[in-house]
């Protein structure tokens, strides 16, 4: 028989409760293990901490004790530097006190009447093993920005709640600032870091409030896991408010994503429905809330769908390329100058799939590398093919992603495609949207700069929708400007959206840049626009995106309209 190595004498742990039948089931428990010594009292626990301070692993502490409570223990050892450091698990039978413990820097929490043997020591061990090194990073257990706890933390944290508290009823809450990185673009990384510390101080506030824990989870998102609210918008709203009296000249919009309590949830798949409803909310600011529900289940599914198939429907040419026109209208009639290349996707059984379905889902991940190139490929190829057939040459739009712009290949690719099908630099535009050049801009204008050099030609799409600035305008590298479709929807009725067209157009003539209108459907709007000096538009007033084949029906008439004109 093998005998086993002698264990040196364990760590010692302080056992505090008023009830001395209490202090003696936790000793016979924990003294097998661990040195034990005991308190009866807030007062007497904090001198034993303090004269134990360099050897105490543990404090097992009860919450309601006379001359001084629990709560009042935490808040002493949290105050101080020395102390706050060791980890102290609450001893309640109240479960209102638990979360507050939390809140008040308690690892953990034990139940009374007491779980069985077996589980004090797993928990209690657990807790010295995470202790270990959190003598030397105690100050990575929350964010030095926000105060709030780190991910690591707070991931234990909840999972310690859900585990031995199982019914206790807590929704996730992921809340996330719209386009962060422009904001910090555009103010400087003071002011974003200036919002991101108000909003931790609003969470902390909500939280004094209620029973929950948050944490921020990355750059610009906090979690919450906290009791049902009955009304989440009026947390957002309070959330948005404290934002916007920050500085009423910068607009930051906040978006939530919020997944109700069901049971046997773990935390980890709640945030990741929260999340996922976060990022529902992206972009739309008329409902920056989503709570996750049956519906959204269903289209994560969807969506997960459409990934998988996604190189099979680029290998299948499952996808279609469609042409809209763009004329200019400062020609009498308007001619036909270029078109835009845009995606379109019949699923062999799921049908026909919106762009605005796919096309966002693939840009969140990356994957719309695939099918922006697989539209340079088909748009390169039909804008040779009509060279060849009518001896015209149409340009063609094409979009660059940002997930494009990372790519170290990008240019060579792009000027290998042109000379591969004999084209034209010019025949082939580049269109990047406006929100990408603050999002990613050092390496964007790098890319754009190189890719003008060779002698393409940059518009810069959505013009209006972001948060360019007219100083970084001047500076970015930009041939064409596409002005929002939301300028026009309204253009007939709407006095100032006339003054604002009008703006830009003249904003645009000053800096030499021509504009391309988008989304114009009425004679109105196209009178209006060619008084203000719109050079060229597109939109259903002249033609919905087509297939190739019945584009060339508009090339044929473009071309007999000029043999006429002769």
């Amino acid at each position: 028989m093998i005998r086993s190595k002698q264990i040196q004498k364990p760590q010692k742990v302080l056992v505090v409760d008023d009830q001395e039948i209490n202090r003696d089931v936790l000793g016979v428990t924990l003294e097998e293990n661990y040195e034990v010594i005991y308190a009866c009292d807030g007062v007497e626990a904090l001198e034993k901490i303090r004269e134990n301070a360099d050897s105490l692993s543990l404090v097992m502490l009860d919450i309601f004790m006379p001359n001084m409570d629990g709560f009042e223990v935490l808040e002493k050892m949290n105050a101080d530097d020395e102390l706050k450091s060791i980890p102290v698990i609450v001893l309640t039978a109240e479960k209102s006190a638990e979360l507050k413990a939390l809140q008040l820097g308690a690892a953990d929490f034990i139940t009374k009447p007491f779980d069985l043997h077996e589980v004090i020591l797993a928990r209690a061990g657990r807790i010295i093993e995470l202790s270990e090194g959190r003598r030397l990073i105690s100050s990575a257990e929350r964010d030095k920005l926000t105060t709030l706890y780190t991910r690591s933390f707070f991931l234990e944290y909840a999972s310690s709640l859900f585990t031995y508290h199982p019914d206790m009823h807590l929704d996730a809450i992921v809340l996330d600032i719209e386009q962060f990185h422009s904001v910090n673009a555009l103010n400087g990384r003071d002011f974003g870091n200036s919002v991101l510390a108000l909003i931790g101080g609003e969470i902390r506030a909500f939280l004094s409030e209620t029973d929950g824990i948050a944490c921020r989870y990355g750059a610009d998102r906090f979690d919450i896991y906290c009791v049902h609210q009955d009304d989440y918008q009026a947390l957002l709203d309070r959330l948005q408010n404290k934002v916007d009296d920050l500085s009423p000249n910068v607009r930051v919009r906040l978006r939530m994503g919020v997944k109700e309590w069901v049971e046997g949830a773990d935390p980890v798949t709640m945030f990741d429905h929260a999340h996922a409803a976060c990022g529902m909310a992206r972009g739309d600011y008329k409902r920056p809330l989503m709570i996750y529900d049956e519906n959204m289940r269903r289209m994560e599914l969807k969506n997960q769908r459409l990934l998988n198939d996604l190189r099979a429907a680029v290998e299948e040419k499952q996808f279609t390329v469609f042409y809209q026109p763009k004329y200019n209208i400062q020609c009498d009639p308007p001619r036909l100058s270029s078109a835009e290349a845009l995606i379109r996707w019949k699923h062999p059984e799921l049908g026909m799939i919106s762009p605005g379905e796919f096309v966002p889902l693939f840009e969140g991940n990356g994957l719309i590398r695939l099918v922006d190139n697989f539209v340079w490929r088909e748009a390169a190829a039909q804008i040779a093919e009509w060279k060849k057939k009518f001896g015209v040459s149409l340009p063609v739009s094409v979009n660059i992603s940002r997930a494009d712009v990372v790519d170290t290949t990008l240019v060579d690719r792009l000027k290998k495609l042109v000379l591969d099908n004999g084209l034209d630099y010019r025949e082939v535009k580049l269109e990047v949207t406006e929100s990408a050049y603050t999002d990613n801009a050092g390496q964007l204008l790098d890319v754009v700069g190189r890719l003008r050099t060779i002698g393409f030609e940059i518009e810069m799409d959505d013009f209006g929708s972001g948060y360019s600035s007219l100083n970084t305008l001047s500076s970015m590298p930009v041939d064409v400007l596409k002005m929002d479709m939301k300028f026009v929807r309204n253009l007939e009725n709407s006095d100032t959206d006339r003054r604002l067209v009008k703006l830009i157009l003249d904003l645009a003539r000053y800096l030499g840049i021509p504009v391309v209108t988008e989304g114009v459907e009425t004679d109105g709007q196209l009178k209006i626009l060619r008084e203000a000096g719109c050079e060229f538009v597109q939109g259903y007033y002249f033609s919905r995106p087509l297939p190739a084949a019945e584009f060339e029906d508009l090339i044929i008439k473009e071309m007999n309209t000029e043999r006429n004109a002769k």
